[in-house]
Order: structure tokens, then C-alpha cells, then sequence
């Protein structure tokens, strides 16, 4: 076993038990960190915030699909949640992974209300999140053993 990995049955997920990083794998950590901040920075600013705002085009999206100012503030508010989830470490891995259920449903909605128009950008968005979920699993591990405390 590389000086990299933690064995499955670790009982704590912390940087410092693994072991000290490589550089690569230093880099690699780095990246992901930076590709949580820029989709915490997409879903918190350029997809939350009209709706929130009620800016002109997400009520007239959130219109044309019939949903109207409810749905376009509770969507709003998750996507802003999961946002600032993204950034808490106990928190990226569910963030994640709820996420992307929001995007697995905004396919669906492009593609029947809209045409297919704009239909990728939810499954693009899809990839990086099941990363970070599945690269940040151990923390769902943290936050189960978290919440049975309680």
C-alpha cells in the first residue's frame, strides 16, 4: 500500500492519518478544492442568485414550465444551500450528490419544457459533482457518525 492511501477500515478520515502527500497527490487534492469552490461560486451566484432575486428570465422560465414563484424560490434556496455545502467538509460529499439530483431534474425539465435547449449543461455539470462525491465519500462517514452522536 502506497503512502497515499488510507485502508478502508480507518476510523478517521483526517489528511494527517494518511500520511504525508505526494506531490501529485497534493495537486491532485488542490484541483478538486478549486473545482468545489468554482461550482459553489456557478451554483451560488450565476444559477441561485436569479432566482432568489426574482430576476426577469427565472420568472419567465419558471413561467413557461408552470411553476411559478414558489418553485423558482425553493429551487433557488437548495441550489444556494448545496453551494455553501460544498465548501464545508463534513458536508461536500452529500452536497454533492443532492446536487445532482437538482441537475438530473433540470435535464428532464430542458428536456420536455424546453426543447432540449440547454439540455447539456445539467449533465455537464453532473460529472464534476459525482466526483467530488465519490472522491469525498469518507466524509459522509464523518457526518453519519456526527449525527448518531446526537
Amino acid at each position: 500500500m502506497s503512502e497515499t492511501t488510507v485502508p478502508a477500515h480507518s476510523t478517521t478520515t483526517s489528511a494527517a492519518s494518511a500520511g504525508p502527500l505526494t506531490g501529485r497527490a497534493r495537486g491532485a487534492r488542490a484541483a478538486l478544492r478549486a473545482v468545489q469552490v468554482l461550482l459553489a461560486l456557478f451554483f451560488g451566484v450565476a444559477s441561485a442568485l436569479p432566482k432568489l432575486i426574482a430576476h426577469p428570465t427565472a420568472v419567465e422560465s419558471f413561467g413557461r414550465i408552470g411553476w411559478g414563484g414558489g418553485a423558482m424560490y425553493t429551487i433557488g434556496a437548495l441550489e444556494l444551500t448545496g453551494a455553501v455545502a460544498l465548501l464545508v467538509p463534513v458536508l461536500q460529499s452529500v452536497a454533492a450528490i443532492a446536487l445532482s439530483g437538482l441537475m438530473a431534474g433540470a435535464f428532464v425539465v430542458q428536456l420536455t419544457a424546453f426543447d432540449g435547449q440547454n439540455a447539456a449543461t445539467p449533465l455537464i455539470l453532473i460529472v464534476p459533482l459525482a466526483l467530488i462525491a465519490w472522491t469525498r465519500r469518507a466524509h459522509t462517514a464523518d457526518l453519519l457518525r456526527l449525527l448518531r452522536r446526537r
